[in-house]
């Protein structure tokens, strides 16, 4: 079963990064990738943990390069929260091996991958770089599915206790919560999606929302994930989805101009939307953000 909670949040500045947390009272020193899995650490963690993220919803976890700051965060780190199946290979490795922090090496307690704790969707992809951004071991994107996160939560909440042995009930409480609120709203969800037209992504981030509650994906902008499309596989999806109705979506890091071209053609909507919370958000922020997908991709009432 999948269970929900809310709590406050403390935010500051330091070195560039944003810091959440009761800093006074934190026992762990939490690092997070992006907004997604800093909100699921905030929640887990409430009260006990001090939250670092290291990118914001407005960058691309493919396309990040490492950074002094994040030397710096990651150095002091007791946990290491990752998107994981591949995601942030290209840098967090590198900032990793940079900050000599023995604790938070793969393999150690300090490091936690979330797709490590769930199904992946897309797995078994052959490992050829021609055919693009393409993730091997499955599709990385499990944030965008409440269930797996509550799962995550659960598992998040474990290796927390491990770390702080005091808190273990806690962590354990916020991450039944968490799943408690992930459940409260699932009936809606999915009523809310019954009968949605489908949508064209950019990139293929959004399939964890999509296969949960059965909405349709009718194409992507990108024809070779990671390669920009052309303006012939733009015209070509628009003929293919000429007799449709359905919604755009690209995230905030993407180009809008085929996007919005294709919009124009089909007269649909294009709609810029990220695929994390905003980086002060809790798990109350997390499902908010949810419903703010859920309402981009319901059919119109």
């Amino acid at each position: 079963m999948v269970k929900g909670f809310v709590v406050s949040v403390l935010a500051g500045m330091l070195g560039g990064l944003l810091t959440f947390g009761a800093a006074q009272a934190a026992e762990l020193n939490v690092v997070a990738t992006n907004s997604s899995m800093g909100a699921l650490a905030r929640t887990v963690g409430a009260g006990r943990v001090q939250v670092t993220m290291l990118a914001s919803p407005d960058r691309d976890l493919h396309m990040l390069q490492a950074k002094p700051t994040m030397i710096r965060a990651l150095r002091d780190a007791d946990l290491v929260v990752a998107v994981g199946a591949e995601l942030e290979v290209g840098w967090l490795p590198v900032a990793i091996g940079s900050a000599a922090n023995p604790r938070i090496l793969p393999g150690q307690p300090g490091y936690f991958e979330a797709a490590a704790q769930v199904d992946l969707l897309e797995g078994g992809s052959p490992a050829d770089r021609t055919l693009g951004d393409v993730h091997p071991v499955g599709n990385p994107h499990v944030n965008m599915d409440p269930v797996r996160m509550a799962i995550v939560a659960s598992a998040m909440s474990e290796r927390m206790a491990q770390l702080d042995p005091a808190g273990g009930e806690t962590y354990r409480a916020n991450a039944r919560s968490f799943a408690a609120a992930v459940e409260q709203r699932m009936d809606a969800w999915q009523a809310r999606l019954a009968g949605a037209p489908g949508v064209v992504l950019y990139h293929r981030d959004a399939l964890y929302l999509l296969d949960r509650f059965g909405v349709q994906l009718l194409g992507t902008i990108e024809e070779i994930p990671g390669v920009p499309p052309t303006a012939q596989q733009i015209k070509t999806l628009s003929e293919k989805l000429r007799d449709r109705s359905g919604v755009i979506v690209y995230a905030p890091y993407a180009s809008a101009q085929a996007p919005e071209r294709l919009a124009k053609s089909l007269g649909w909507e294009a709609r810029r939307l990220s695929l994390d919370p905003p980086m002060g958000a809790d798990g109350s922020g997390y499902l908010d953000h949810i419903d703010l997908w859920v309402q981009t991709l319901a059919p119109a009432r």
